[in-house]
């Protein structure tokens, strides 16, 4: 028994030494491995992938995607810094704006930046609902309630004004956008749709079909499904602002017939343009025409298009054949429905650009003239909110017809099949940028911002982006369309009827005129404001003048157009 037991107890013991072996070498050999994938990071990023996670960023004070302000007051320093950390040396001044330099400083910049932006929206996100939900329990329906009736998409009743707001719609929002502008009613749907109007739906509906709660206020209802909750404003109109004033849109050839080309029609005598205007807006028409003392409301069409205007002194002398036009508050809807692709799109497209570049008003434009929702690589909610409702969706998903994209890396650039490559101005996109910034997508930044250290610091870190990231579509995108700011906002129906082509998509003659009639959209900062300084000192300007001819020389390299004239340096 005794030697049995021994026997047994030795045994144990040499299991014991086999499980602590084989538990040191399963530790011994996970090590190694991490030594291993350590090292291969460290590798990568010596040789410029990573690197930027070595350097140090402002805080949100001091924006995005920049430097230390002591590393970057002198510019070769700076340089030399984001270049990468195999490459202490200092290169020579004629390689600083190569392109070679300016890829390797731009993942520097896109990698700082995007930090950047997942941080701003965390940071943002929690104030904004703390701020509603305090708002909203202040709030009060001050209209009067009429009833659920039907909608059609197709042909709205209420097609005075449209407006979106995706998580933040409320009733008392949506009477305060239309009572603002004038009309007698306002009517929400989906929760999150608001439409204005003066005259009521047709048909009715069973109060229980309006039962979409309001994005922005539990308990409250705002439509539903092809479902509209109207309510009568004219409560608010006593201290509501003003209608805005109407726009002059120029002086135009008259059509042949004006009682077939515009569907109503006001004759009285001494009219003026204000008469003109509130009738054809009761009437809700987007076009105020005035031809002599004769009044006309309508769209623009294949009859009256809007596009060759004629000399202003033909209208002012009263001339046979030609009208006045003006624009009225009311909203052109004939193109403001939009959808996912029913089918995953075959072809991955990029809308691309370099921030500031107006990537948001091409959306808009390609959005309303296509009727299908544009994605992006990024969450932005603001844009989100705003009826831009491809930012919520996975960019991947294909269920957009393009995707703004900022990136420019290689691996960024090649997943996408084709892309439309946005270019602006530098000056101007670098303006606008810092604007968005320092303000959001339709403010401006303070004087003193300007003024600050930040902003060239800002101009030293961006300017070489704006060269590197057309540099690296030029270089690495498979198909491209190079579409330029100036252009498309010079000739917009021609420039957008080719990047609809270039998505393979169709339009309608009407559909286009429509967009051209809503052209701005909802993210257009109202007017320039003139500073009474110049931004850009001797010295910005000679570095971004250097950008310039390396952009244009390399576009004209891949046959495509150079860069237009008012980029030359000034």
């Amino acid at each position: 028994m005794a030697k049995a037991f021994f026997r047994l107890q030795k045994f144990l013991r040499r299991t014991q030494f086999l499980l602590f072996f084989l538990t040191a070498a399963y530790l011994m050999a996970g090590s190694l491995l991490l030594l291993q994938r350590t090292r291969l990071v460290i590798q990568q990023g010596s040789r410029g992938t990573s690197a930027s996670q070595a350097l140090p960023v402002l805080d949100g004070t001091a924006g995005a995607g920049m430097l230390e302000p002591r590393m970057l007051q002198n510019p070769r320093h700076g340089a030399r810094l984001l270049v990468g950390m195999d490459t202490l040396q200092e290169p020579a001044l004629e390689q600083w704006h190569s392109p070679r330099w300016l890829v390797s400083r731009n993942v520097e910049l896109r990698q700082l930046r995007r930090r950047w932006f997942h941080r701003f929206i965390s940071d943002q996100e929690p104030m904004q609902t703390v701020g509603f939900k305090a708002m909203k329990h202040t709030a009060e329906h001050k209209g009067t309630y009429v009833g659920c009736f039907s909608d059609d998409s197709r042909e709205r009743t209420l097609k005075g004004a449209v407006f979106y707001d995706l998580r933040k719609m409320t009733v008392s929002h949506c009477q305060e956008a239309c009572a603002e502008r004038a009309y007698a009613l306002a009517g929400l749907a989906y929760g999150a749709e608001c439409y204005c109007g003066n005259q009521l739906p047709a048909s009715t509906a069973k109060p229980e079909e309006c039962n979409s709660e309001c994005k922005g206020e539990k308990g409250s209802v705002c439509g539903g499904v092809n479902r509209l909750s109207v309510y009568r404003v004219e409560e608010l109109r006593a201290a509501a602002r003003r209608r805005r004033n109407v726009i002059y849109r120029g002086c135009f050839r008259a059509p042949e017939n004006l009682t077939d080309t515009f569907p109503a029609s006001l004759m009285q005598p001494n009219l003026t343009v204000e008469m003109c205007s509130e009738f054809c807006s009761k009437k809700e028409f987007p076009l105020a025409v005035i031809p002599g003392q004769e009044c006309y409301c309508g769209y623009p069409t294949g009859r009256f298009p809007l596009r060759h205007g004629a000399d202003g002194q033909l209208c002012s002398a009263g001339r046979a054949g030609y009208c006045q036009v003006y624009q009225t508050p009311v909203q052109d809807t004939r193109c403001t429905d939009r959808r996912f692709l029913a089918t995953k799109s075959k072809g991955f497209v990029a809308l691309s650009s370099f921030p500031g570049a107006g990537n948001t008003w091409a959306r808009h434009l390609i959005e309303h003239a296509t009727g299908y929702y544009t994605g992006s690589y990024y969450f932005d909610g603001a844009l989100y909110n705003k009826g831009f409702k491809g930012e919520k969706d996975h960019w991947r998903s294909r269920r957009t017809i393009c995707v703004k994209t900022h990136e420019s890396g290689r691996t960024e650039i090649e997943m996408f099949d084709s892309a439309i490559l946005l270019i602006r101005n530098p000056y101007k996109s670098l303006v606008a940028e810092f604007n968005r910034k320092y303000a959001g997508h339709l403010g401006y930044a303070a004087e003193r911002a300007w003024h600050s250290k930040e902003w060239p610091d800002f101009v030293n870190s961006y300017a070489s982006w704006w060269a590197s990231h057309v540099l690296d579509w030029l270089k690495y995108g498979k198909r491209l369309l190079v579409v330029h700011y100036e252009d498309l906002k010079q000739s917009l129906i021609p420039k957008l009827k080719e990047m609809v082509e270039f998505l393979n998509m169709t339009v309608t003659e009407d559909r286009l005129l429509c967009v051209e009639n809503n052209r701005d959209g909802n993210f257009k900062r109202s007017g320039a404001k003139q500073k009474d300084f110049e931004p850009f000192t001797q010295e910005m300007k000679d570095l971004i003048n250097r950008y310039i001819l390396t952009v244009d020389e390399a576009l004209r390299e891949r046959n495509f157009t150079g860069l237009p004239r008012e980029y030359v340096p000034r």
